[in-house]
């Protein structure tokens, strides 16, 4: 029996979603769709209710389970949402016990439920520990991703999400290792590790052992893995062991998404944020010295409360002076309950029009990227007939199977894309 499980936000609810679905239907939860929401801007929130709706009008005879972060946050915004039948939290979703228990409760007639009834989701911050969820890869994909972490102890001005996840929580060493060794054997030539806030793994765990030195470990102990690669990562809580991983581990690939979020200091300061200008740039440049063929993306918001042009003028200039490739821009999007909602705004259009400077200078940087990637060798995972990745996570336009590792040489590219012959 399959359950339809729709996702928003990140990796790491896209692997979540892959519990649910083995769940939701292990438990024999017929004729449902579980809407898995982000809460990470107000525009996230507003698609996710947006999709209920249309699915209420769509399929009228399906019954809608509302998760993940959104709900978590705010359940009583999703509970009177049509043909929404009940609302779960982060931490009871991954539960297969209570994905049993929303089936019965799915089976009582609409009239003999209460409105609260509805909800199911506790106090997140209870929560102390995370567990390793096993299961064999992402639907369609070629890459396996490997939950390691959850949760956030950092309290961002602009961030809501600390509130979704709860505090910081890490799965065990060995169990993440099994993990990985198991996807091995299922055939996944590449593993992400990915979290809420990966570069804090550990703090919880006995020891409290460090991202690097769990990364180190994978590569000892699965010598099979053809590729590990990282989720985003907070360059500042960066390790010595993760540093040298970078420079000495071939199979560690040489790609980063950095979450830097601006690149003046005041607006730093105001976010919260745990580094400076110059952190990120020293940083950056130490990683490319070490391994010459990385490459950077980050995250980065437009018209934060209080940003000038001049401010804004940083963040533009970081993009060089990082070196970045992939840049995630979001215009500030104010999320009630968080400190940044009550800071002079920047106003709507001039966020937007920052946004559209920063997205111009980002794909004027990808561009340089496919440049210099013309005429070089690749190795490149398949990701479907004829598209793959590098290394480097640049998408490659070449003919093979899924799930194939193939070395082409790079011919041109199209502006979005390399060519590969």
């Amino acid at each position: 029996m399959s359950v339809d499980v729709i996702t928003f936000g990140c990796r790491l609810n896209a692997y979540e979603s892959e519990i649910i679905r083995r769940n939701a239907a292990a438990a024999g939860l017929g004729d449902a769709v579980v809407v898995n929401t982000c809460a990470v801007t107000a525009e996230a929130v507003r698609q996710a209710k947006q999709t209920i709706r249309r699915i209420a009008r769509e399929r009228p005879q399906a019954r809608i389970v509302v998760t993940g972060c959104a709900a978590q946050i705010e359940p009583q915004a999703f509970v009177d949402l049509p043909n929404v039948g009940r609302v779960i939290g982060n931490e009871e979703k991954v539960d297969a016990e209570f994905w049993r228990a929303t089936r019965d409760a799915l089976d009582v007639p609409a009239f003999g439920i209460g409105r609260e009834e509805k909800i199911a989701v506790n106090d997140i911050m209870s929560v102390k520990e995370t567990a390793a969820h096993l299961i064999d890869g992402l639907e369609g994909r070629a890459r396996a991703f490997v939950q390691v972490q959850n949760g956030c102890d950092h309290r961002c001005t602009f961030c809501i999400i600390p509130y979704g996840r709860g505090n910081s929580r890490s799965v065990p060493m060995g169990e993440v290792v099994a993990q990985v060794r198991r996807l091995c054997e299922r055939g996944f030539r590449e593993v992400v590790l990915t979290g809420v806030d990966l570069t804090s793994y550990g703090g919880n765990l006995p020891g409290q052992p460090k991202l690097g030195a769990l990364v180190k470990q994978i590569l000892k102990h699965v010598p099979e893995l053809a590729r590990l690669r990282l989720s985003s990562i907070d360059s500042v809580e960066a390790d010595r062991d993760l540093i040298d991983a970078f420079a000495t581990e071939a199979r560690l690939m040489p790609h980063l998404h950095l979450s830097l979020q601006a690149g003046d200091d005041m607006i730093l300061k105001r976010m919260k944020r745990r580094h400076s200008r110059a952190d990120a740039i020293a940083f950056c440049d130490t990683l490319r010295w070490l391994r010459p063929d990385l490459v950077f993306g980050a995250d980065i918001i437009a018209g934060f409360p209080t940003e000038t042009e001049a401010m804004f003028a940083r963040s533009l200039d970081l993009v060089d002076e990082c070196g970045l490739t992939h840049l995630h821009v979001f215009p500030f999007s104010p999320r009630p309950g968080t400190p940044a909602a009550k800071m002079p705004p920047v106003a709507s259009a001039v966020a937007k029009e920052r946004a559209r400077r920063l997205r111009e200078k980002g794909a004027a940087a990808r561009v340089r990227h496919l440049d210099g990637e013309v005429g070089r060798q690749r190795r490149v995972l398949m990701e479907s007939n004829d598209v793959g990745r590098t290394e480097q996570f640049t998408p490659v336009h070449v003919t093979a199977a899924a799930g194939t590792l193939i070395d082409v040489t790079i011919a041109g590219h199209d502006g979005r894309q390399l060519l590969a012959r």
